[in-house]
């Protein structure tokens, strides 16, 4: 199977469709897909559902895409560095389902899986927890989670063989190799593409055969938030 494609674009030609559900890697502004989000933008594909931890920032990652009206819901477990994500919640025009961090990245890891539910403690007694069957084992009370089935996935890593095994970077591995493992078809952009068989096999952190389609790119990993201590 040919998974390495030219650019983003040609990447994506075929899978986007309005009202689909994507799920996409990334935490804050580590480790997003940012070129397949912006070629997303550029596609203009609207009534997106997408499950991520966060929204980016407003003109940066999914922020992009929020800006551009082009989201319906989100389902994240944050969304505080985001004003206008805010301001769309608060206003009824962005619908938003919130997920405990874990249990977003559980859900993605069940969906990946063929899961299609689980029970957990997180959220139990609370807002999170209304509208769904709870359950008692050994005692305990848990609530019964949903596994993330999603249209399509998008992830960012650092390097990749051609087959499609991944490294992701330090924290850049965050939410996305269970948002790659949910999704009918993963596209995913990388640093480096090297041959099969320069990557150590102990070292891998998603196999190939999760990642359908794969591109190469210049990032621009910015920084959230800078900090740094006066001269």
């Amino acid at each position: 199977m040919k998974k390495i494609f030219p650019n983003a674009q040609a990447a994506l030609e075929g899978l986007l469709f309005d009202g689909m559900f994507i799920a996409a890697g990334g935490f804050g502004l580590c480790g997003i897909p940012e070129l397949l989000l912006s070629a997303i933008e550029k596609a203009g594909t609207k009534d997106l559902t997408f499950a991520s931890n966060n929204a980016g920032v407003d003109d940066f990652g999914i922020g992009i895409l929020l800006k551009t009206r082009q989201v319906k819901k989100m389902i994240s477990s944050y969304v505080g560095e985001n004003a206008e994500f805010m301001r769309q919640y608060l206003s009824g025009e962005l619908e938003l389902e919130f997920n405990p961090q874990g249990t977003l990245a559980e859900r993605m890891r069940a969906g990946g899986c063929g899961i299609p539910g689980f029970y957990t403690k997180t959220g139990v007694g609370t807002v999170i927890a209304e509208g769904k069957d709870h359950r008692e084992f050994n005692g305990e009370t848990y609530i019964m989670e949903q596994g993330i089935f999603a249209d399509l996935s998008i992830v960012k890593g650092w390097k990749a063989d051609e087959t499609g095994n991944m490294i992701f970077r330090k924290t850049a591995r965050n939410f996305n190799p269970p948002a790659a493992m949910c999704g009918k078809v993963c596209v995913a952009e990388v640093e480096e593409i090297v041959p099969v068989g320069s990557l150590d096999p102990d070292h891998i952190h998603l196999p190939g055969i999760y990642v359908h389609r794969l591109i190469q790119g210049d990032h621009e990993k910015r920084i959230e938030q800078r900090t740094i201590r006066e001269g």
